[in-house]
């Protein structure tokens, strides 16, 4: 594997498992489960901010996987969709970098 893909690689994994632990976290501490966390992400400007700069990249990068996949024939990239809606664009981005940097046979 080249290490290119394997930076991919280590980035979608620190992608899925360093956010994931703050939300986790989050959780713990505040007691309200998956409600509260959304909540906490519209508690002022800022945050609203971030959750839609990330909502639109989520989109654009979707439509370019869709877009790519259907021209390259490379299924498996299709991973990646449920990996930025459900982990985040910091797993998926990477994800699909590292499935689309496959040699091509």
């Amino acid at each position: 594997m080249s290490p290119l893909r394997l930076t991919f690689l280590g980035l979608a994994i620190w992608g899925a498992i360093h956010p994931m632990y703050w939300f986790i976290t989050y959780m713990q501490q505040e007691g309200t489960g998956l409600g509260g966390l959304i909540d906490a992400w519209y508690v002022n400007a800022s945050t609203t901010g971030l959750v839609w700069d990330l909502t639109i990249a989520a989109i654009a990068l979707t439509i370019w996987i869709l877009a790519e996949t259907w021209v390259r024939k490379n299924w498996i990239a299709l991973i990646a969709i449920p990996a930025i809606y459900c982990i985040g664009v910091s797993c998926g981005l990477p994800l699909y970098l590292f499935l689309r940097a496959k040699p091509v046979t």
